[in-house]
Protein backbone atom coordinates (compact mmCIF):
# COMPACT_ATOMS: atom_id res chain seq x y z
CA UNK A 1 0.00 0.00 0.00
CA UNK A 2 1.14 3.76 -1.14
CA UNK A 3 0.24 5.83 1.82
CA UNK A 4 0.19 9.74 1.37
CA UNK A 5 3.30 12.02 2.52
CA UNK A 6 1.06 13.94 4.77
CA UNK A 7 0.47 10.11 6.65
CA UNK A 8 4.20 9.55 6.71
CA UNK A 9 5.18 12.11 8.18
CA UNK A 10 2.75 11.94 11.05
CA UNK A 11 3.70 8.40 11.66
CA UNK A 12 7.50 9.18 11.60
CA UNK A 13 7.10 12.00 14.20
CA UNK A 14 4.92 9.17 16.52
CA UNK A 15 7.91 6.73 16.19
CA UNK A 16 10.49 9.37 16.97
CA UNK A 17 8.44 8.85 20.45
CA UNK A 18 7.20 5.13 20.34
CA UNK A 19 10.03 2.74 20.58
CA UNK A 20 10.15 -0.25 18.04
CA UNK A 21 10.47 -3.90 19.03
CA UNK A 22 11.17 -6.40 15.89
CA UNK A 23 9.36 -9.89 16.09
CA UNK A 24 12.32 -11.33 17.12
CA UNK A 25 12.70 -9.13 20.21
CA UNK A 26 9.47 -9.89 20.84
CA UNK A 27 9.68 -13.12 20.14
CA UNK A 28 13.08 -13.75 23.14
CA UNK A 29 10.52 -11.36 25.48
CA UNK A 30 8.05 -13.64 25.07
CA UNK A 31 10.25 -16.47 25.94
CA UNK A 32 11.89 -15.55 28.93
CA UNK A 33 8.07 -14.88 30.28
CA UNK A 34 8.45 -11.23 30.81
CA UNK A 35 4.78 -9.99 31.64
CA UNK A 36 3.56 -7.87 28.84
CA UNK A 37 0.49 -7.73 26.65
CA UNK A 38 0.30 -7.93 23.19
CA UNK A 39 -2.11 -5.25 21.91
CA UNK A 40 -3.73 -5.75 17.98
CA UNK A 41 -4.65 -1.97 16.98
CA UNK A 42 -5.92 -3.34 13.72
CA UNK A 43 -9.42 -2.95 12.53
CA UNK A 44 -12.23 -5.98 13.48
CA UNK A 45 -12.25 -6.97 10.58
CA UNK A 46 -8.71 -7.49 10.04
CA UNK A 47 -8.50 -9.39 13.20
CA UNK A 48 -11.80 -11.82 12.56
CA UNK A 49 -9.23 -12.98 9.73
CA UNK A 50 -6.55 -13.91 11.82
CA UNK A 51 -4.37 -12.50 14.42
CA UNK A 52 -1.20 -13.38 16.77
CA UNK A 53 -1.85 -15.94 19.20
CA UNK A 54 -2.44 -14.32 22.96
CA UNK A 55 -2.93 -10.69 21.65
CA UNK A 56 -6.34 -8.64 22.71
CA UNK A 57 -7.94 -6.72 20.20
CA UNK A 58 -7.81 -2.75 21.05
CA UNK A 59 -8.61 -1.04 17.72
CA UNK A 60 -7.19 2.02 17.23
CA UNK A 61 -10.28 3.71 16.54
CA UNK A 62 -11.46 2.35 20.25
CA UNK A 63 -7.73 2.43 22.23
CA UNK A 64 -7.72 5.46 23.53
CA UNK A 65 -11.28 5.48 25.16
CA UNK A 66 -10.92 1.72 26.38
CA UNK A 67 -7.54 1.26 27.43
CA UNK A 68 -7.65 2.17 31.03
CA UNK A 69 -10.23 -0.22 31.53
CA UNK A 70 -8.35 -2.75 29.99
CA UNK A 71 -5.36 -1.87 31.39
CA UNK A 72 -5.13 0.00 34.84
CA UNK A 73 -1.39 -0.12 35.56
CA UNK A 74 0.28 2.52 33.46
CA UNK A 75 3.45 0.47 34.30
CA UNK A 76 2.06 -2.78 31.97
CA UNK A 77 4.38 -3.32 28.93
CA UNK A 78 2.18 -3.00 26.32
CA UNK A 79 3.31 -4.07 22.50
CA UNK A 80 1.15 -2.83 19.71
CA UNK A 81 0.98 -4.10 16.32
CA UNK A 82 -0.90 -3.27 13.23
CA UNK A 83 -0.73 -4.31 9.48
CA UNK A 84 2.84 -2.85 8.97
CA UNK A 85 3.99 -1.06 11.85
CA UNK A 86 2.42 2.66 11.20
CA UNK A 87 -1.05 2.66 13.39
CA UNK A 88 0.37 0.83 15.90
CA UNK A 89 3.09 3.97 16.23
CA UNK A 90 0.25 6.32 16.08
CA UNK A 91 -1.42 4.52 18.59
CA UNK A 92 1.52 3.87 21.02
CA UNK A 93 1.98 7.68 20.59
CA UNK A 94 -1.37 8.36 21.84
CA UNK A 95 -1.10 6.61 24.85
CA UNK A 96 2.05 7.23 25.99
CA UNK A 97 0.28 10.84 26.03
CA UNK A 98 -2.33 9.16 28.44
CA UNK A 99 0.27 7.86 30.83
CA UNK A 100 1.57 4.98 29.75
CA UNK A 101 4.85 4.48 30.26
CA UNK A 102 6.12 1.39 28.91
CA UNK A 103 5.25 1.37 25.07
CA UNK A 104 6.79 -0.38 22.12
CA UNK A 105 5.47 -0.78 18.75
CA UNK A 106 6.09 -3.71 16.55
CA UNK A 107 8.08 -2.79 14.10
CA UNK A 108 6.56 -4.61 10.75
CA UNK A 109 3.68 -5.58 12.42
CA UNK A 110 1.36 -7.88 11.18
CA UNK A 111 3.16 -8.52 7.92
CA UNK A 112 6.20 -8.95 9.93
CA UNK A 113 4.78 -11.27 12.30
CA UNK A 114 3.57 -13.44 9.55
CA UNK A 115 7.04 -13.26 7.82
CA UNK A 116 8.49 -14.74 10.77
CA UNK A 117 6.32 -17.74 11.07
CA UNK A 118 5.40 -16.91 14.52
CA UNK A 119 1.88 -18.16 16.18
CA UNK A 120 -1.34 -17.53 14.81
CA UNK A 121 -4.91 -17.64 15.82
CA UNK A 122 -7.94 -17.81 13.40
CA UNK A 123 -11.43 -17.46 14.01
CA UNK A 124 -12.83 -20.72 14.81
CA UNK A 125 -9.06 -22.18 16.07
CA UNK A 126 -9.02 -20.48 19.58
Amino acid sequence: MKHSPGFLAVVEDAKSRVEEMTVAEYAELAAAGEPHLLVDVREESEWGTGHATGAVHLGKGIIERDIEGRVPDHETLLVLYCGGGFRSALAGDTIQRMGYRNVRSLAGGWKAWQAAAMPVSKPGAE
